[in-house]
């Protein structure tokens, strides 16, 4: 009997977006009214499904519209998008997705990530001008024996770095670009290619999930939410140190184990393929670490580093992160003195093989307009806030906690879901007698802890990088989802408690 496989990537999401445009047929259609700040006036727009208008952007404005936020919040930026009205939840006219809107969702998808899908194709043409150099190899060959014998030091640094990026500025698309870097490391030290996606993903998503500076999640959601974003923030820090401990010592765990037998490989059948595609094309013996080699990978280390500043000190987005990326390759390129034809035919051939994951990155975007055209969101959120009335503390916070886990399936976006839905479920903490930081700290957990397995996030594009299929790492992960579900739940609980 033939073995059924596993679909592709792209498959899953299309399955997934006929999935979600067959529940705008059975979801009615409803939406909160929405209230943005402008700053070029001085005015609130409140937007509705009859009409338009504006109003004064003062305390008793807010106040009125049972908007329980500070002034202050928004007019110092602090939230910058529409968020939704409390009470305000109306049903609308049904808008039911077609096979046409079926079609054109995943074309729309791309056109709406096209900045990332950009950055994504130009990471893929750099590394394959730092591969065409050798510096990769020379310098792995020099870290390998560094490490020799104490290969977990790797595990250790890289889940803690990326986890410290996670938790402080919201590491995460960015983390596409250290895949083609790390892979062959982790091979070159004996482990497979789930460790070196593990230590990358599962560090960028436990430091997500327990943010303590990220302005894309705690910060807007706290303001959101009408507290400090400080309020909570020391319950955060205990809860990171647990629960990157406790991923750390998984990840290392496993990659004992496979060290020891490579037959305990979750890939062992993908083990000779993922190792050629990521192989070498010199024997690491006989690559000599030379001035010029060193340079190359200064410049490729130092791209990532500008990138991070960037993005924390500069304001900067995917656009001037792609920039970042195309001047280091260019660099490189008169540094080691390519020749022109090679230069670019060798940069088109690396973003060619990132195409994949850039279409996957669009893909999972389309999902999400189908379900923001299909007007069903909101409709959602309505229900999933009805759900916890009359609940006791414990009951009450585990539950927003799953609810928001449900949610993060249709929004995958941390600061969308925050200021789409914290106005509405953070008043829901008074009812019960908790302070709001509650809440926030439930919507982080919850949204983070689906994010380790959600096919609408990031995973099934960090997958396509490393060739690994979805079930292969539900396979390897879900085992952790269950221990850090349990351990959020009992820090929930306690804290509502104290």
């Amino acid at each position: 009997m033939k073995k059924i496989k596993f679909p592709s990537a792209q498959t899953v999401l299309l399955l997934i977006a006929a999935f979600v445009a067959l529940l705008t047929w059975c979801i009615p259609s409803g939406q909160f009214d929405r209230l943005a700040y402008n700053k070029e006036d001085n005015t609130f727009i409140k937007t509705s499904k009859e009409k338009t208008i504006t109003l004064e952007a003062t305390q008793k404005t807010l106040d009125g519209l049972q908007i329980k936020i500070p002034l202050e919040k928004f007019t110092s930026g602090a939230i910058y998008k529409p968020i939704s009205i409390p009470k305000t939840y109306q049903k609308l006219a049904s808008k039911p997705q077609g096979f046409k809107e079926f079609i054109l969702a995943p074309l729309k998808g791309i056109i709406a990530v096209a900045d990332i899908i950009i950055l994504v194709l130009f990471i893929g043409g750099l590394v394959a001008i730092v591969n065409y150099t050798g510096a990769f190899e020379a310098g792995i060959t020099r870290l390998s024996k560094l490490l020799e014998g104490k290969e977990y030091i790797l595990i250790i640094a890289v889940t803690s770095l990326i986890a410290l990026g996670g938790t402080t500025f919201g590491l995460a698309e960015e983390t596409i670009a250290f895949y083609p870097i790390l892979v062959p490391i982790f091979i070159a030290a004996k482990y497979d290619a789930i460790v070196a996606l593990a230590c990358i993903y599962v560090g960028s998503s436990i430091g997500t999930m327990i943010s303590t500076t990220n302005p894309f999640s705690t910060i807007i959601a706290s303001n959101s939410a009408g507290i400090n974003w400080t309020t909570g923030i020391y319950g955060r820090v205990t809860m990171l140190v647990i629960g990157l401990t406790i991923c750390i010592i998984y990840i290392i765990r496993y990659a004992q184990r496979i060290k020891k037998d490579p037959t305990k490989s979750i890939i062992f059948d993908q083990k000779e393929k993922i190792e050629k595609i990521f192989s070498f094309h010199k024997s690491l013996e006989t690559i000599n670490f030379t001035t010029r080699l060193k340079l190359v990978l200064i410049i490729f280390i130092t791209c990532f580093i500008v990138m991070v500043y960037g993005v924390i000190s500069l304001d900067w987005w995917f656009l001037e992160m792609t920039g970042v990326f195309f001047v280091g390759a260019l660099l490189i390129g008169f540094l080691c003195r390519i020749n022109e034809t090679v230069f670019v035919d060798t940069f088109i051939k690396g973003a060619s093989e990132l195409l994949s994951v850039a279409f996957i990155i669009g893909l999972a975007r389309g999902v999400t307009i189908l379900m923001e055209d299909g007007l069903i969101s909101d409709t959602l959120l309505f229900y999933a806030s009805s759900f916890t009335d009359g609940m006791n503390k414990g009951f009450f916070i585990n539950s927003i906690m799953f609810v928001y886990s449900g949610l993060a399936f249709f929004i995958p976006s941390s600061s969308g879901m925050a200021v789409l839905t914290m106005p509405i479920m953070s008043p829901l903490a008074d009812t019960v007698s908790l302070g709001r930081e509650h809440v926030v700290n439930a919507y982080l957990l919850g949204i983070g802890l689906f994010n380790f397995i959600n096919p609408t996030g990031l995973v099934l594009a960090s997958l396509a990088m490393i060739k690994v299929g979805y079930d292969k790492w539900l396979k390897f992960v879900i085992p952790l989802v269950i221990i850090l579900a349990v351990v959020s739940m009992i820090f929930l609980t306690i804290s509502v408690y104290i």
